[in-house]
């Protein structure tokens, strides 16, 4: 997993003092669970509402990067427990999607030597969506946070007069705060409240997801000769398995009793953009194979989607939304974080991980501005957050051109062409360090008005001589229909 330092610079719950700022946190997704968290570490008064009537654990897996998790320094039961479930031992096999294989097993750590990175340090690494959620629940619940169960919120607004900003569900109740959070996903009520919906746009892609009990794949000798055995010397250390195409990418994860495959696929009209959504495998190979061209999917990626159990093969679409450099109401009592601010490609590797940053900056900037500076707090945080996010999002794009459209003859000679970027200036940041070190010379650029895109006295936690200049999908998919990269700007990407 990766060093996480456990100095004198640790500061557990109890090591601020109480700010007396109420925080409402509505949404109970990883961005919120994290925020709720951080904000009563951080000396606040903490709330939450849900829309149903649990927090949904279910899923699969996703990429965790290494500074989403620096916060775990301060929560050692925690880190103590994240260390158990990491798949610090995990192992990465290569195949084109024909099921030939182009680079054989090898440890993530061996993997990461090889692109010349720090192989005790490294960017970060998929873990297991249950486990994590599960637990943060349970460290949210022994913090004893009070959540509001069956709570859908269709509206936000802010009494500035009072200093107040308030959450309506959908019985017509009224929550309010100091400052609400809006943790609600990339639905959120709060987008009109903060700048106006923020338009989807289909990708034409979606993907298909499952995660089910590895003993399925005893249905089929050939499914578990390829699929059930793991890596290492006992065979019982998990692994990874990518296979890319023209167009297409999928990857295996197989693990102690669990085994997952998801699989990036064009539209095919019955996917929607709902972690609930199933479809049977008979749809999934009836269209597998459109779109990659005269080369098939391997057969015995075939027979593991026939011995998929029903119900489990969500249909993912995915849509882009430009960026949104208003994440907070006029009055600065309301703001987004996480999907609601700003969603990602699962390609990218950056949803989770920029979500948890999210909530981590906001929690400090909140607690460094104090109860009579919480707009102020609220807008340098967003300052912190929004081109960073921005170039996150685009360099998803990018890994999604990479993954889909790989060239194989390079591929030979350059491994790292066969996975996506992951470059220091995303998996190296450390955001509450960050906003402890740069919130007053921020906020101080907040006060006098300068534009986000034209501050020069806070380092930049995005690449190095980078200047946001503003994009959109629209640009982007006009250098793809022309044959051309995705031009990520100026500026050290890598």
């Amino acid at each position: 997993m990766g060093s996480i330092q456990t100095t004198a610079e640790c500061r557990p719950v109890g090591s601020y003092s109480p700010t007396g700022i109420d925080v409402l946190i509505v949404g109970t997704g990883l961005a919120g669970l994290t925020a709720s968290i951080e904000c009563i570490r951080k000396g606040h008064n903490v709330r939450m509402l849900e829309r149903m009537d649990d927090i949904n654990t279910a899923g699969d897996m996703y990429f965790m990067g290494h500074s989403a998790i620096q916060f775990f320094r301060h929560w050692p039961e925690l880190l103590k427990e994240y260390e158990s479930i990491s798949m610090s031992n995990a192992w990465l096999q290569t195949f084109k999607h024909s099921g030939e294989q182009t680079i054989p097993p090898m440890k993530v750590s061996d993997r990461l030597r090889r692109a010349g990175m720090d192989p005790n340090t490294p960017p970060g690494a998929f873990q297991m969506r249950p486990l994590v959620y599960k637990m943060f629940v349970r460290q949210v619940q022994k913090l004893g946070v009070k959540i509001d169960f069956g709570k859908k919120v269709v509206d936000y607004h802010e009494d500035e007069s009072r200093q107040k900003a308030v959450a309506v569900t959908e019985q017509g109740e009224s929550f309010e705060a100091d400052v609400v959070i809006a943790a609600d996903g990339v639905g959120s009520k709060s987008q009109k409240l903060v700048g106006g919906q923020v338009r989807a746009r289909s990708s034409g892609r979606a993907m298909w997801r499952a995660a089910f009990s590895s003993d399925h794949l005893d249905k089929s000798s050939e499914v578990k000769e390829f699929f059930a055995g793991m890596g290492g010397e006992n065979k019982d250390e998990p692994i990874i398995r990518t296979f890319l195409g023209p167009g297409t990418y999928a990857l295996t994860l197989t693990r102690p009793g669990t085994f997952i495959w998801i699989m990036n696929h064009d539209v095919t009209g019955s996917e929607e953009e709902s972690w609930t959504h199933t479809v049977e495998s008979d749809e999934v190979l009836h269209n597998m194979d459109k779109g990659v061209g005269p080369v098939p999917w391997a057969p015995v990626f075939k027979e593991l989607v026939k011995v998929t159990p029903p119900q489990t093969i969500l249909n993912f679409e995915l849509f882009w939304r430009n960026p949104q450099p208003s994440w907070c109401s006029p009055g600065g009592r309301v703001v987004q974080i996480g999907d609601a601010a700003h969603s990602f490609l699962p390609a990218s590797g950056n949803g989770a991980t920029q979500a948890i940053e999210d909530a981590v900056s906001l929690a400090s900037c909140l607690q460094i501005g104090g109860k009579e500076n919480i707009p102020l707090s609220v807008r340098t945080h967003i300052r912190f957050r929004f081109v960073r996010c921005a170039c996150a999002q685009k360099l998803g794009f990018s890994n999604a051109e990479l993954l889909q459209d790989t060239d194989w003859n390079k591929v030979k000679l350059d491994p790292k062409r066969a996975q996506p970027k992951l470059p220091s200036w995303i998996w190296k940041h450390d955001p509450e360090k960050y906003a402890y070190e740069n919130y007053h010379k921020m906020a101080e650029t907040v006060k006098q008005g300068i534009p986000f895109d034209q501050v020069d006295t806070v380092p930049p936690n995005y690449p190095k001589g980078y200047r946001y200049q503003p994009w959109s999908i629209d640009d982007i998919m006009e250098d793809l229909r022309n044959g051309k990269p995705v031009n990520l700007g100026d500026g050290e990407w890598d």
